[in-house]
């Protein structure tokens, strides 16, 4: 699987509700620097109800400028939230299934 195949993906909810679209991955990298390459982990998918568009680095806490922008972005992707990997029931080519009490976890980076 490549991870771009899951961009743009719509995602629902156990019920088969739609929650948003598949703008983003999280990864995980783990280990010392030094290592040769570290260890990558998938911590799961940044799911946005309102765009299918990417955050450009707007969710990151400390992205302020250009203000106009960061504003956009913010209003853009409220509600965005991070399903983690443990959380998807069924992946398919045309959808992505969240298993019963999924948790909304914070887009937000620091």
């Amino acid at each position: 699987m490549q991870l771009s195949s899951l961009l743009g993906l719509p995602v629902l909810d156990a019920g088969s509700h739609p929650v948003g679209s598949v703008i983003d991955v999280r990864v995980i990298i783990a280990g010392e620097i030094q290592d040769h390459p570290p260890t990558r982990r998938l911590l799961g998918l940044v799911i946005s109800p309102h765009t299918r568009a990417s955050y450009q680095g707007y969710e990151r806490s400390g992205a302020k400028g250009p203000a106009l922008i960061a504003a956009l972005a913010r209003w853009r992707h409220r509600g965005t939230f991070v399903a983690a990997w443990e959380d998807i029931a069924k992946m398919g080519s045309d959808h992505i299934t969240l298993r019963p009490g999924y948790t909304r976890y914070s887009a937000t980076l620091p």
